[in-house]
């Protein structure tokens, strides 16, 4: 077989792969803070000259923001891009972190050997299991089964504000036939998974206004509304008993998941004990009817991410206060409309207002829809074979509780499926102190593309 050697290749040059993405890792590229934007430059420049020494055609764009990188190589077979991210989180609070978080190192663990280090797992590592085996290949076979566009982003994690219109003025060069990306996890340790669907989300934030002033507890304790009492009644009012959302056409555009679907998500290994008592829970306490994994994956939430209001300091000030405030999301699934959702929880919260209140709301709107894959194509029937090949373990289609919203925007703006394969762990602790990735999702991703390359050229 042609990729026998390929396969090789990968396992004989992993400790130099390791140095490089290490090397990588080693570039404080955090987005979010603009004291590291000449980081973020300088990683865009690392990943240039490493496709460079691929043979690539690679580019550094600059943006308003952090730059692109675009990179094009192959002249034959069918045409594919990957999509990944150099930007990191920030490190704080660095008094966690065992070791430097920019010095990533090889950590023995009684799990097994790990790369520890901001960005190994999110993103630069996932990121480097491509470019391995896209390096593999040409070192064996002089050239790619596939004709490959590399487009890394820097600002995935600080909201991609130059993404949609550097796709929009590159859209032909960008075009390709599916859009790889890996920025994901398996759904248990050793089970290869491909993403089937994604949540979307939406953010608002309102504050409710009682009083004039902050008024003496004394002198208005009882005649006087108080704002927090009342948010949190309409807090409250959000759910009923059953953890459903009690918000007038909430679940419009919400669909059942197919039997075929639950079938894989109920042999994925996913073991509900372990993730529910890995935070503190004893059992689930999402909307009943709905198994852990559905409550995660293929329903919508309603969540409080902040209230507050009032006094706060040290000791106590008896006051009534002027005012309360609430920050949500809603994860959003299936046909689910941002706009439509965002208008029926501000109805739902008029509904709910007593005399002398009044809300307003946060005017800087943020929401995308759910993604939902394009599972019918033959890459994925092709994907899924080559992936269980490589673990000896079937792998299987999955959704994810989280938003990746630039696979929305393959669709959106390019026209353009996408394919989401990834080899985190849930313990790799992404945007938290001691991020790690594992060394056998390190190997075998890029193992794993190897075989996805191969089945994808041949399709």
């Amino acid at each position: 077989m042609r990729i026998d050697p390929v396969l090789a290749k990968i396992d004989e040059d992993l400790p130099n792969a390791v140095e490089r993405t290490k090397a990588l890792c080693r570039i404080p590229s955090i987005s979010t803070d603009p004291a590291y934007h000449d980081a973020c430059e300088e990683a865009a420049d690392w990943l240039v000259e490493d496709l460079k020494s691929l043979g690539a055609d690679a580019k550094r764009h600059p943006t308003p923001g952090k730059s692109m990188v675009v990179g094009h190589i192959g002249e034959k077979g069918p045409h594919l891009l990957f999509y990944g991210h150099y930007d990191v989180q920030p490190v704080d609070p660095l008094d966690l972190w065992h070791s430097d978080p920019f010095d990533p190192q090889l950590e023995e663990t009684p799990n097994g050997t790990v790369i520890r280090g901001r960005g190994t797992a999110d993103d630069k590592g996932q990121l480097m299991t491509f470019v391995e085996a896209c390096r593999a290949w040409i070192a064996v076979h002089g050239e790619l089964p596939c004709r490959i566009t590399f487009f890394f982003e820097g600002e995935e994690e600080s909201g991609s504000p130059s993404l949609i219109p550097f796709m929009e003025e590159n859209a032909e060069e960008l075009t390709a036939s599916i859009a790889l990306i890996c920025d994901t996890a398996m759904v248990s340790p050793g089970v290869p998974s491909i993403a089937s669907q994604l949540r979307g989300m939406l953010k608002d934030e309102f504050t409710l206004h009682g009083p004039n002033r902050d008024l003496h507890s004394g002198h208005y304790g009882g005649p006087g509304l108080n704002p927090l009492r009342e948010i949190s009644r309409i807090v409250a009012s959000f759910h009923d008993a059953d953890g459903r959302v009690a918000v007038e056409g909430f679940y419009d555009g919400v669909h059942e998941v197919p039997d075929e679907l639950l079938r894989q998500w109920n042999n994925s290994g996913f073991d509900e004990r372990t993730y529910l008592e890995s935070v503190g829970y004893s059992q689930p306490h999402g909307e009943k009817g709905y198994s852990t994994l559905e409550q995660q994956w293929a329903r919508p939430t309603l969540e409080i991410n902040g209230l507050w209001g009032g006094y706060q300091g040290a000791g106590s000030k008896t006051v009534i206060p002027a005012e309360a405030h609430c920050k949500i999301t809603c994860r959003l699934v299936g046909d689910m409309d941002p706009d439509h959702v965002r208008d029926a929880v501000r109805s739902h919260v008029d509904t709910q207002l007593s005399p002398d209140t009044r809300v307003t709301w946060d005017s800087d709107l943020e929401g995308s829809p759910a993604s939902v894959m394009n599972t019918d194509r033959p890459e994925f029937d092709a994907a899924r074979k080559a992936l269980t090949d490589e673990w000896n373990r079937e792998a299987v289609l999955v959704g994810m509780g989280g938003s990746i919203p630039i696979a929305g925007f393959f669709k959106e703006i390019l026209n353009m499926d996408a394919m989401l394969i990834g080899f985190g762990n849930d313990d790799d602790g992404l945007h938290s102190p001691n991020e790690k990735y594992d060394l056998k999702s390190f190997q075998k991703g890029a193992r794993s593309w190897v075989r996805v390359l191969d089945a994808l050229s041949e399709g």
